[in-house]
């Protein structure tokens, strides 16, 4: 790597297009250009074959039963939206979703929405490590409950759900359970029907794949889940989603899943020794660092870290040669505190202090030992003039 050139360390953000996944996309942009929905023409045949072997690509690495539960969408947040809107208006009158404290906003401010609408809404909070108690999550459910929604791994500070134990209380109480797992695909192991999982949401440009295109599983039996469409024009997506498809991007989506299912294993094992690289350092050559969220249950390449008596924007102002965030990339304008680390109890100071690390598969050691050197020497350097 050239001295100076930049580092990005915000794969939580968004992840550069691998060159596979793009290879398998181009062809779709010119010679294999044909609408998916045209049934009268080779071209449209051969969009309608690319779409149809991608969602059994999709369908495979989170473990469904059929393809046709697999919906292409513009995204997580469509995805989302679909999945709690879509099954609380197929219900009517008199729903109760139940929801957590550190959900996406894509997520939260559809909930938000509803409940101004009429609908009953429980958000559980968490426990300080980041972690919800599957416990509150039953005590949360009423006999109106028709849907929970808990992330499977959190954006910010990366721990991992126990889904598959809410999976087990939902299934017993005959309530939906629905799950964003834009950041968990491919690197937490996903079983819907294992975990009694719903409804789940995807979204491409997370793991390698182009931005604008995602998926939402939908159950197709025990039970089959009904989903009022968001979106009307056309009928596509079995009536859930109408709109041209977008053939390059899910042949795009397809690719990132089917290197994510093959590598991916192996690739978690690299980039959380990346990782515990740079989160020693910090605590080897630093006082005052304090790690948000929960160190084990977290993604691999996640690291979340407050640097006491140091504003998180002052600091990365001071390391512009790396791309780090003080939060979701949703909510990087805001001048409020991360509402994920006042949910786990973090002070304001504490908050206004944190910044994420999001390693990716083409982080380099090198790129970490300089990412290092360069925020120690940066926090030092801005304590030194907070006592002057």
């Amino acid at each position: 790597m050239a001295s100076g050139a930049p580092i990005y360390l915000d794969a939580h953000s968004t992840t550069p297009v691998d060159p596979r996944v793009l290879e398998a996309m181009l062809p779709y942009f010119t010679e294999k250009f044909g609408n998916a929905a045209s049934k009268t023409h080779a071209f449209g045949w051969t969009a309608e074959s690319a779409v149809e072997r991608s969602r059994e690509t999709v369908a495979a690495i989170i473990g469904a039963r059929s393809p046709k539960e697999i919906v292409f969408t513009s995204g997580a947040t469509e995805s989302d939206n679909l999945a709690v809107k879509g099954v609380v208006e197929s219900v009517g009158p008199g729903a109760h979703v139940v929801t957590t404290a550190i959900e996406h906003h894509a997520v939260l401010d559809p909930c938000r929405h509803l409940e101004a609408l009429g609908v009953g809404l429980t958000v559980v909070p968490v426990e300080a490590n980041g972690i919800v108690d599957p416990a509150r999550v039953a005590e949360a459910i009423t006999d109106r409950t028709v849907l929970v929604s808990v992330m499977l791994a959190n954006n910010e500070i990366g721990t991992i759900q126990p889904v598959g134990e809410i999976g087990r209380i939902t299934r017993e109480r005959g309530v939906l359970l629905h799950t964003d797992a834009a950041q968990a695909i491919g690197r937490v192991p996903i079983d819907v029907d294992a975990m009694g999982i719903d409804l789940l949401s995807i979204s491409a440009h997370k793991i390698y794949g182009p931005k604008g295109v995602g998926a939402l599983y939908v159950r197709s039996q025990k039970p089959r889940v009904r989903v009022a469409a968001q979106m009307d024009g056309g009928g596509h997506e079995r009536g859930m989603r109408s709109g041209t498809l977008n053939v390059p991007a899910i042949v795009g989506l397809a690719r990132a899943c089917d290197v994510m299912r093959s590598e991916g294993d192996a690739e978690t094992g690299r980039i959380r020794a990346l990782r515990d690289r740079l989160w020693e350092r910090f605590r080897r050559e630093l006082d005052g660092v304090e790690l948000n969220g929960d160190l084990e249950r977290r993604l691999a390449g996640n690291l979340n870290v407050s640097f006491t008596g140091v504003s998180s924007d002052t600091l990365i102002g001071a390391v512009r040669e790396i791309a780090v965030s003080s939060g979701s990339a949703c909510t990087s304008a805001s001048l409020e505190p991360s509402y994920v680390l006042r949910a786990v109890g973090a002070s304001d100071a504490r908050a206004r202090s944190s910044v994420r690390f999001g390693v990716s598969r083409f982080t380099t050691e090198a790129e970490i030992d300089r990412a290092a050197s360069l925020v120690v020497a940066a926090v030092r350097e801005l304590r030194g003039l907070a006592i002057d």
